[in-house]
């Protein structure tokens, strides 16, 4: 499987980026007002989100990039469909996630609580006493709010982009352990809209097999 699935996913392989073995460090993260009022916002805007479509950007390190379609139903579901020739689909169902391998009909399974996914997929966020959030920068036009995948990491590894002044979730940027950054950019995005529940429900190998011969 190849490292953009785990990018995405923010990321789901915790021996990549969960920085086990480092010492936990102290947090103390010194916020203005005006930061504390606007993390609120954004965490308010991110939990009035009920269903979410679009598409996506995905840049690799090498600078390539990849594409698809996204459909987000809160909490807890999603689904990432990659433009082909990329093989790979991710679909989280409220209880687990698969990460699925159309070429090779291979599935891969995770529990929902033992990824970050919450950063994107919960309807009860509040960033500003989140004690992962490790800063927030005001660039043009946008926020930007770092923040580490484990309270066991000493620096952040994951950069969170807002716009101002909507509060929409734009892009993330994921550092691997090699020092590697790997970009997600959302696009043309549609909120509340009906979303079919068939697009979360988990693949399975033998369906794959079937979807790759018709």
């Amino acid at each position: 499987m190849r490292r953009f699935a785990l990018a995405l996913l923010v990321v789901l392989a915790a021996p990549c980026l969960m920085g086990a073995g480092q010492l936990a460090p102290r947090r103390h993260l010194d916020l203005s007002e005006a930061d504390r009022t606007e993390l609120d916002a954004i965490s308010a805007a991110l939990n009035a989100i009920t269903t979410l479509k679009g598409s996506f950007l995905q840049i690799e390190p090498s600078g390539a990039v990849d594409e698809g379609q996204f459909y987000i139903s809160k909490p807890g579901k999603m689904r990432f469909e990659y433009k082909p020739p990329v093989p790979t689909l991710i679909v989280a169902d409220g209880r687990s996630v698969a990460v699925a391998n159309t070429r090779l009909n291979t599935v891969d399974r995770y529990s929902l609580g033992d990824t970050p996914l919450g950063l994107v997929l919960d309807n009860t966020l509040d960033i500003r006493h989140d004690p992962n959030l490790v800063g927030v920068e005001h660039q043009q036009g946008v926020i930007v709010i770092s923040m580490r995948t484990s309270q066991n990491r000493a620096k952040a590894n994951i950069a969170l982009v807002f716009s101002e002044p909507d509060y929409e979730l734009r892009q993330w940027t994921v550092v691997d352990d090699q020092g590697l950054s790997t970009t997600v950019a959302l696009r043309s995005q549609q909120p509340g809209v009906a979303l079919a529940p068939a697009l979360f429900v988990l693949p399975e190998k033998n369906a794959l097999a079937r979807r790759r011969e018709n």
